[in-house]
């Protein structure tokens, strides 16, 4: 057993934790005294090997190649200081310095775990992971809050953000495109806190949803249908539901011969096309100028003469502007909103688009978005940490002041099962979407048995 695992190994204790206290074994002083010592002695090597390397270089270098020059380097540090260690520790404080000066330190073996799919650290000392939809407690740690702090840091500055006191929260992206949201005292009471939601390094496809019963295929083949046949989707979930990757896969759709804009907070879209121009919001410098909203690029792409307009997120004035492009010739464009269910999406927009700061009646924005809009696709995480399309809905239009809906497929939850496991089925509402005109005119002639209702139950 090598160092680590002794050093991260929990003491047995067959003592019942009282109540209302933490079920976790506390390591032993011992292993305190070892873990401190170790993590002393990495931190030391740390700086020595950063007096031998020219950081700047080595990133100009490829990861290869800096990383056979940087463990050289660490090597000969550990050989000038006499460090005496077991071979196996070794190569694991060589492997540990080199993700702390070329990456994100103790981060590293999680972002590089593809079953993970988000990181959670609450403090320096309590690292959290979602691994296949469930959250557990990772064996890492920070040494102490300034190594956590150092480690945000790094990841704002790579985007050209900054973290201080002065700018306490911070949104960003890794190289991967994964979204980084960190939040450092004084807003946060219990030392910094760091979130990171990972996006695989290959984007979801459509049969990858289709077997992961994320979507039927019946759904599957009509969300191609929409999207070639320019209707505006809008994908409606809460966080976490799959918003942003089922955005991706119905961008996947998008011909190749057309010109996608894309506007986002953090760039985290991961589009196959070649003909794309992605634009990313800009935050306020220390002094409180040159900001960039996403109301500002909503309005700027319209002038770039997009084919398709994609907007990682509608969260407030920009909404109203995304629904004129939409109802002004730029159709088939595609965004997301926080909503709970598609009737939910039209209210929540309705709210941003007043946002937008017009005099505008109700009736008149409900009319803007019942002319804009054509389908509204539900997403939510399930119990069991499962992601499901669980309804897919048409605008149909105007009844007095209200938005009219009507749903294609949607899906049925019947139980759980004693693994804790979701059951359910997908299908058809027996409802013929009036969009179904529309897309036999693009060449999808959907065959009338799609949307019978006797197929619910085959998927």
């Amino acid at each position: 057993m090598g160092l680590r695992e002794r050093l991260g190994r929990p003491v047995e204790n067959n003592k019942k934790p009282e109540k209302g206290k933490s079920q976790e074994a506390a390591p032993s002083p011992a292993v305190m005294e070892m873990q401190s010592a170790f993590q002393e002695l990495k931190g030391r090597m740390h700086y020595k090997v950063i007096d031998q390397v020219d950081l700047g270089r080595l990133a100009k270098l490829e990861d290869e190649v800096a990383g056979r020059e940087l463990e050289t380097a660490i090597k000969t540090v550990l050989e000038n200081e006499n460090v005496s260690l077991p071979q196996q520790e070794r190569e694991q404080l060589v492997l540990e310095i080199r993700h702390e000066v070329l990456g994100l330190g103790p981060l590293e073996p999680l972002l590089a775990d593809e079953t993970i799919s988000e990181i959670m650290c609450n403090s320096y000392d309590r690292i959290y992971i979602e691994q296949n939809g469930r959250l557990t407690k990772a064996p890492i740690r920070f040494r102490d809050d300034a190594h956590l702090l150092k480690i945000i840091d790094k990841i704002a500055t790579a985007v050209g953000r900054r973290v201080d006191e002065s700018s306490p929260m911070v949104d960003a992206r890794l190289a991967d495109g994964s979204r980084v949201n960190a939040i450092i005292p004084p807003l946060a009471l219990d030392g910094p806190a760091l979130t990171i939601r990972k996006f695989s390094k290959d984007p979801l496809q459509v049969e990858d949803m289709v077997r992961f019963g994320s979507i039927s295929r019946a759904t599957a083949k009509v969300m191609e249908g929409v999207v070639k046949a320019r209707l505006n989707v809008i994908i409606s979930g809460g966080t976490g539901s799959g918003k942003t990757t089922l955005l991706n896969v119905f961008s996947s759709f998008i011909p190749p011969n057309e010109r996608i804009v894309t506007v986002e907070d953090s760039a985290e879209l991961q589009l196959q096309q070649e003909h794309v121009v992605r634009l990313e919001t800009r935050p306020p410098n220390i002094e409180g100028h040159g900001e960039v909203t996403m109301r500002d690029l909503v309005k700027n792409c319209l002038r770039m003469r997009p084919d398709r307009i994609v907007v990682g997120e509608c969260r407030s004035g920009e909404a109203l502007d995304m629904m004129q492009a939409m109802s002004t010739g730029h159709d088939g464009s595609l965004t997301t909103i926080h909503a709970n269910s598609p009737r939910d999406c039209i209210s929540r927009l309705e709210t941003l688009v007043s946002m937008g700061g017009l005099e505008i009646s109700e009736k008149a924005i409900r009319r803007q978005i019942a002319s804009a809009l054509d389908v509204i696709v539900q997403v939510a995480r399930l119990s069991d940490g499962t992601r499901k399309v669980i309804s897919f809905s048409e605008v149909t239009g105007m009844e007095s002041d209200t938005v009219t809906l009507q749903e294609i497929f949607r899906y049925e939850q019947t139980g759980v099962d004693a693994m804790g496991n979701v059951k359910g089925h997908f299908g058809p509402t027996g409802i013929r979407p009036a969009f179904a005109g529309k897309l036999a005119a693009h060449g999808f002639d959907l065959d009338a048995d799609l949307f019978g209702d006797d197929n619910f139950r085959r998927g």
